[in-house]
C-alpha cells in the first residue's frame, strides 16, 4: 500500500482487514525480534517439558536471545505453575505405562500367530483333507518357534523402553527436581506481571462472559462454557494484561506474541479469497487502538525460526521437528485428584464410563459431596479407558486418580484402611489404603455396583503391582 492510498483515511482505519495476511518475508518483522516485547503463551513454556533434554537447552538458549525483553503475565505464570504438575505427571504415567503397553502388544501378535496358524490349520482339513500340511504348520510354527521369534524383538523393543526412563522428569510439592521451573524462573527474571486487583479481574471477567464471547469477539471466545466463567475467561485475562502493559510501557511499539493456539478465537478462519487462517485483525486493530502499539502473532515454529534468521541463534534441524511436533500435538492434560475435586468431567465421557462398567445410574444418588463425587466420576473415567472396557474418546485427558493403593504407611490422613471394605470382594484387605471418595462409593452403594467397583479397582492395582515387580 502506497502514496495516496496510505492516506486516505478509510485505508487507513482498516488497514489490518485489507493489507495482506502476515508473512515470514514481511520488511518490517525484523523489529518485533530485534525491539519488541516479546510474550510467551502457557503452552510455549508447558512445552518446554515436551523436548528431549538437548532441544530443550537450545530452545532456552534461543529465549535468552530475546531475554531483556520478555515479559510474563501473571495469567501466563499462573497458569505454567498449576498445569506443570499435571504435565510432569501425564509424562511420568506415559513413560512408566509404556512397558506394560509394550507387552500387551507382543502378547496379542503372539496370539494373532497362533491364531492364524489354527484357522489356516482348520480350512486345510475342511477343504483339503490334508492332515500333512496342517502337522508341518504345527512343526515349522510352534509355540516355541513363536516365542524364539518375538523373544529378540522383544529385547530390543524393551531394551529402548528402558532407555526411556532417562527422559522422565522429577517432580516434588514444591521445586525441587524441576529444573525447567528454575530455567524458566531465571529466564524471566523479575520481568513479570504482579497479580490484578481482584475487583479489576472480576470486571473483565463479566465482560468476557457477558459481552466478548456472546458475541464472538477475539480472544478466547472459544473457551465459554467450561468449568467456570473464570477458567473460561483465561485468554482475554492474558489478554486485557498484555494491553495494559503495553499501554503504560515506554517501549510500546511493538509486541510479538508466541502461541500454540490457533483456535478460531485467536484467528481468522480461511475465506473471501484467503486460502490459510490468520490471527484476527481485529485484534491488531484493538491492540493499536488502545496503546499504539503493533501486533505480530506468531506459532513456535515460526517464532525461533525467526530468532535463528534475525538474531543469529542456532537451532538445529532435529530440535525444530521436536518444536513443531508439539504444536501439532500439544501437551495433553491429565486429571489428578487435586484437579478432580474442581473439575466437572463431561456429560458424554460420564454416561459412557457408566455403560462400560455396567453400573447403575442411581449410584451417583448416593455421592452428593462433590468432594467424594468429582474425584469418584474421574477415576471411573480413567479406570473404564485404561482397562479397555470402552475406546477413549478424542482428546479425552489422561487421569491420574487412584482408589487405592498398597502401602505399609498411610497416605494420607483421611484414607482408610482396606478392611473397610468387604471380605470377599476386596483382595487386599490387609495390605492397601483406600481413599475416602472410593470408601464412601462402595460402601454406600448396592451390592451389584459394589462388586464391579471394587473389581474395577484391584484390577487397576494389580497392573500397578506388576508393573512395579517387573525387571
Amino acid at each position: 500500500m502506497t502514496g495516496l492510498e496510505g492516506e486516505l483515511p478509510l485505508m487507513r482505519q482498516y488497514r489490518d482487514w485489507i493489507q495482506r495476511d502476515p508473512s515470514e518475508n514481511d520488511p518490517d518483522r525484523v523489529h518485533f525480534f530485534t525491539d519488541g516485547i516479546v510474550v510467551l503463551d502457557t503452552n510455549v513454556l508447558l512445552s518446554l517439558y515436551e523436548y528431549t533434554p538437548a532441544a530443550r537447552q537450545q530452545v532456552l538458549e534461543a529465549l535468552q536471545s530475546v531475554q531483556s525483553r520478555l515479559w510474563l503475565p501473571h495469567q501466563v505464570g499462573l497458569e505454567f505453575v498449576q498445569n506443570r504438575h499435571r504435565i510432569i505427571i501425564g509424562r511420568k504415567k506415559a513413560l512408566e505405562e509404556a512397558r506394560r503397553i509394550l507387552r500387551n502388544k507382543l502378547g496379542d501378535a503372539k496370539t494373532a500367530i497362533k491364531e492364524a496358524r489354527a484357522h489356516t490349520q482348520k480350512m486345510l482339513i475342511k477343504y483339503a483333507q490334508d492332515t500333512d500340511a496342517s502337522g508341518e504348520l504345527d512343526a515349522k510354527i510352534s509355540n516355541k518357534a513363536i516365542d524364539e521369534l518375538l523373544s529378540g524383538w522383544s529385547k530390543t523393543l524393551e531394551g529402548q523402553v528402558t532407555r526411556l526412563s532417562d527422559y522422565d522428569i522429577s517432580i516434588s510439592p514444591g521445586s525441587e527436581g524441576d529444573t525447567v521451573l528454575s530455567q524458566v524462573a531465571s529466564l524471566f527474571g523479575d520481568q513479570i506481571a504482579d497479580p490484578p486487583d481482584p475487583a479489576k479481574t472480576r470486571q473483565r471477567v463479566e465482560e468476557a462472559s457477558s459481552y466478548r464471547f456472546p458475541n464472538l469477539i477475539p480472544p478466547g471466545f472459544k473457551d465459554a462454557g467450561k468449568d467456570t466463567a473464570l477458567s473460561s475467561s483465561g485468554d482475554f485475562l492474558l489478554w486485557e494484561e498484555t494491553i495494559a502493559h503495553m499501554a503504560g510501557s515506554a517501549d510500546r511499539s511493538r509486541l510479538l506474541f508466541v502461541s500454540n493456539d490457533t483456535k478460531e478465537d485467536w484467528y481468522q478462519p480461511p475465506g473471501e479469497g484467503r486460502n490459510a487462517s490468520r490471527p484476527w485483525p481485529s485484534l491488531a486493530n484493538e491492540l493499536r487502538l488502545r496503546t499504539g502499539a503493533e501486533l505480530r502473532i506468531e506459532t513456535p515454529g515460526d517464532f525461533y525460526r525467526g530468532v535463528n534468521r534475525f538474531l543469529h541463534t542456532e537451532i538445529a534441524e532435529a530440535t525444530y521437528a521436536e518444536i513443531d511436533r508439539a504444536a501439532v500435538n500439544p501437551v495433553e492434560a491429565v486429571i489428578t485428584e487435586q484437579h478432580g475435586v474442581s473439575t466437572q468431567p463431561p456429560s458424554d465421557l460420564v454416561a459412557a464410563a457408566f455403560d462400560a462398567a455396567g453400573l447403575e445410574e442411581s449410584l451417583l444418588d448416593n455421592i452428593r459431596n462433590p468432594a467424594y463425587r468429582l474425584p469418584f466420576l474421574w477415576w471411573l473415567i480413567g479406570a473404564t479407558a485404561q482397562l479397555e472396557r470402552r475406546p477413549r474418546f478424542d482428546d479425552e485427558p489422561d487421569v491420574l486418580v487412584v482408589p487405592a493403593i498398597r502401602s505399609t504407611a498411610q497416605p494420607d490422613p483421611g484414607w482408610v484402611p482396606g478392611v473397610r471394605l468387604h471380605l470377599g470382594e476386596w483382595p487386599y484387605r490387609s495390605s492397601s489404603w483406600i481413599a475416602p471418595w472410593f470408601a464412601h462409593a462402595v460402601n454406600d452403594s448396592s451390592r451389584h455396583d459394589r462388586q464391579i467397583l471394587q473389581r474395577l479397582a484391584a484390577q487397576q492395582l494389580a497392573i500397578e503391582i506388576t508393573d512395579q515387580e517387573a525387571p
